[in-house]
């Protein structure tokens, strides 16, 4: 028989149906015993009375416990006494398809109930929370919006190889594996690979795939391995259209969200979605140093001059909120020495952009160095040779002018539902001190 989502139940009323899911809970009263079933979409409550036509059925609860897996046949009727819905099932049949042992490690009905650590020590179970459930039918609602919107703008999907011969962008932050004896890493980025595709005439393309970082870092943002959703498109002229559109994605996959999930969002994390509006409020690094000076009395510290970090991001979003009552911004101008080789320059300042979005960086955005002779002296000045050469390869016959960006699937969902921490968003986190489950 065919599964029988509990959201679409009102459509069998009057039936015989069969249904499937875990026991969420069991109330025994004097006269009746209540079983409370669900699903992936919603919850069902099973109704026995307590007399002799039930006793099998009775005696079969009594081994049930609560997180355990059912699969009950009976007659789907209304009751508007029911709180749940207004109908209940009245069984006729129950077996238990799994038990649960009664006594679970993790409350993950209340998730304040339990350290982060050992909610994630126990993913498994901490998934079944409601919250976590939909936070990845959200992020899955915004992604196939977001896919949708590139394939409706003719781009083509392609799969860039995860095991690479040469560092992505630089000799750091990479993992290397033993290849047959030889070295090689685990890939940072796409980049080169989409690059390669624009070397090719493939002119737009995309790709949803992990990337790796071995950063030692323990911030609420950043982690080893990450979904990132990468876009490269040739014959670009400016920046701007580069922007403008990121704009429109970002439109598009909001609009999706709010429209299915905007209600359930607002009820279990209590963040509004805000569709933003065109075009994103742009400002140049420099004047936005003097901005947050003037405003706030923030000063760049010295390493981080010519770049951003996470202070003035934060900073930033509060000025732009406060200034154009936006959440998105796109930063410009940044110094050559923070930003990689391939970034196309005008007059020395990379054509490049990075988007702030609640007070966090999402996306760099650039168009690349499609000259032969300029992107190789671009390497030579950050000290790449050898390392890239297969990828300098790809400019000497002939590359159409392009740029795009990446977005870490797992951070935007982080920023559009307010977890504060990757460690929530990812189905399973990975950082520099977990490796389990």
């Amino acid at each position: 028989m065919k599964k029988i989502y509990f959201k679409n139940l009102q459509e069998y009323l009057g039936k015989e149906i069969c249904i499937e899911g875990f026991v969420d809970n069991i109330r025994k009263l004097q006269f009746v015993t209540f079983i409370i079933v669900r699903d992936s979409t919603g919850k069902i409550q099973v109704t026995i009375e307590k007399n002799d036509n039930n006793q099998n059925l009775l005696k079969i609860v009594e081994s049930l416990t609560s997180e355990s897996t059912v699969k009950i046949i009976g007659k789907l009727q209304k009751n508007e006494k029911v709180k749940l819905n207004g109908f209940e099932l009245i069984p006729n049949s129950i077996v238990i398809t799994s038990k649960s042992e009664e006594d679970l490690p993790l409350n993950f009905k209340n998730s304040k109930s339990a350290l982060l650590d050992t909610r994630l020590n126990y993913r498994f179970l901490d998934l079944r929370n409601e919250k976590n459930l939909l936070m990845f039918k959200v992020q899955t609602c915004l992604i196939n919006a977001m896919r949708k919107f590139v394939i409706d703008n003719n781009f083509i999907e392609i799969h860039t190889p995860k095991i690479i011969s040469a560092a992505s962008e630089s000799g750091s932050d990479v993992f290397e594996v033993n290849y047959f004896n030889k070295k090689a890493y685990l890939a940072q980025s796409p980049q080169f690979y989409k690059q390669m595709a624009m070397a090719s005439g493939f002119e737009r393309v995309f790709e949803i795939a992990p990337a790796f970082r071995a950063e030692n870092s323990n911030s609420y943002r950043h982690t080893t391995e990450f979904t990132s959703f990468d876009i490269e498109i040739s014959y670009i002229d400016s920046l701007e259209e580069l922007m403008d559109f990121e704009e429109d994605l970002f439109i598009a996959g909001l609009s999706a969200v709010k429209e299915k999930y905007g209600t359930q969002i607002k009820e279990l994390f209590d963040v509004d979605i805000i569709v933003p509006t065109k075009p994103f409020p742009r400002i140049k690094l420099q004047e936005l140093y003097t901005t947050l000076e003037k405003n706030y009395g923030f000063k760049m510290n010295y390493e981080d001059v010519g770049d951003m970090n996470a202070e003035s991001e934060k900073l930033a979003s509060k000025y732009v909120k406060e200034k154009y009552g936006h959440e998105f911004v796109f930063i410009t101008d940044f110094s050559a020495k923070k930003r990689a080789f391939y970034h196309k320059r005008d007059n020395g300042i990379p054509l490049g952009a990075d988007l702030i979005w609640k007070g966090c960086e999402t996306t760099t955005l650039a168009l690349r160095e499609h000259r032969y002779e300029i992107l190789l002296k671009q390497a030579k000045e950050k000290g790449l040779g050898e390392d890239i050469k297969f990828y300098l390869e790809f400019f000497k016959y002939g590359c159409p002018p392009h740029g795009g960006f990446a977005i870490g699937i797992d951070r935007i969902t982080m920023l559009l539902l307010e977890t504060g921490s990757l460690k929530e968003t990812m189905y399973i986190f990975r950082g520099p001190s977990r490796l389990n489950p």
